[in-house]
C-alpha cells in the first residue's frame, strides 16, 4: 500500500509531503479548487515519491492557476522529480525551483 499524501496550507503556498502518485492523488484532486485559492506556490520538497500521474497533476494545477491569472510556482523540486520533468521534456512548461533554491 502506498504512503499517504499529506498537504498543508501555509499562507500563499501549499506544502505537499509523502507520496504523490496514482494511488494517493485523489484527495488532492477532489479538493484542488479550495486548496489552491490564494496560492502562488506548491512546495514539493517533502515529497518522497512522485510518479508520472503526480507530475501530471502538478501540471494541471499550474495550468488551472494560470487560467486564473496566477503564475503558480513549484518549489523544492528534488533531483528525482527534476529528472522526471526532464525525461518528459517539460522544462519549458514546468519551470521549477529545486530543493536547494527553496
Amino acid at each position: 500500500m502506498a504512503d499517504a499524501l499529506r498537504f498543508e496550507e501555509q499562507q500563499d503556498r501549499l506544502v505537499l509531503s509523502g507520496h504523490l502518485d496514482r494511488d494517493t492523488l485523489l484527495p488532492l484532486w477532489q479538493q484542488r479548487d479550495k486548496l489552491l485559492a490564494g496560492k502562488t506556490a506548491i512546495d514539493v520538497a517533502q515529497l518522497q515519491r512522485v510518479d508520472s500521474s503526480g507530475l501530471a497533476l502538478l501540471l494541471h494545477l499550474r495550468e488551472q492557476q494560470r487560467q486564473r491569472g496566477v503564475d503558480l510556482r513549484i518549489d523544492g523540486v528534488t533531483d528525482k522529480l527534476n529528472t522526471l520533468i526532464t525525461l518528459y521534456n517539460l522544462r519549458d512548461i514546468m519551470p521549477v525551483g529545486t530543493a536547494q533554491e527553496a
